[in-house]
């Protein structure tokens, strides 16, 4: 398995969806962005899951843009924030409303401790794909040369820092979030003995 076998087609939607993340978020934030749709798409691959490259990349791309100023919304959880700036980016694709719904529901399911996969085949993936590139869960799931030339293509620059600061700021403005709960259980301590960053 190699990136370059994952690599969605460059559809109006894949390119947009890449520039608005490069625009609105730190280059960690970026990469992480990226790997997490690299790891998703691999999970799909080593599986046999029947998944829509676009919708996945999409959706990785625009997942966490509730963590940054500009769409950080001061009441919702950052899963539900950037999951209406999915929905509205998609709608500026001019996706039908089916469409739009997916991506939103894939961006908001992410956080959740898992997805399962006959219920939302993209939010099962971009959920496992996010906690092994923040919280370094199941590593061994994907193969250890693959793992090498994500994180050398998209280096992890200060992402691990920069995250718990970001989920630690989540939490003490929204205790009753995921990102709350995801402090209070130890995300420090994964992020801090995540595999990917040996």
């Amino acid at each position: 398995m190699r990136v370059a076998d994952l690599l969605p087609d460059d559809t109006p939607a894949t390119h947009a969806a890449r520039e608005v993340v490069t625009a609105y978020s730190s280059a960690a934030l970026v990469n992480h962005c990226e790997r997490a749709y690299l790891w998703s798409a691999a999970l799909g691959e080593l599986t046999a899951a029947a998944y829509d490259r676009e919708l996945l990349y999409v959706a990785s791309m625009l997942h966490d843009l509730g963590l940054v100023p500009a769409f950080d919304n001061y009441r919702s959880p950052f899963e539900d924030a950037g999951g209406d700036v999915a929905w509205v980016f998609a709608a500026g694709a001019d996706w039908p409303l089916e469409r739009r719904t997916r991506v939103k529901e894939i961006v908001v399911r992410h956080m959740w401790d898992e997805v399962d996969p006959a219920f939302d085949t993209e939010g099962h993936l971009l959920c496992e794909g996010t906690n092994l590139d923040i919280a370094g869960r199941n590593p061994d799931t994907w193969p250890a040369d693959f793992r090498a030339e994500v994180v050398e293509r998209f280096p992890r620059l200060g992402l691990p820092t920069e995250f718990l600061a970001a989920f630690q700021d989540q939490a003490r403005r929204k205790p009753g979030c995921a990102a709350a709960a995801a402090v209070a259980t130890g995300l420090a301590d994964r992020i801090a003995t995540n595999a990917l960053d040996r």
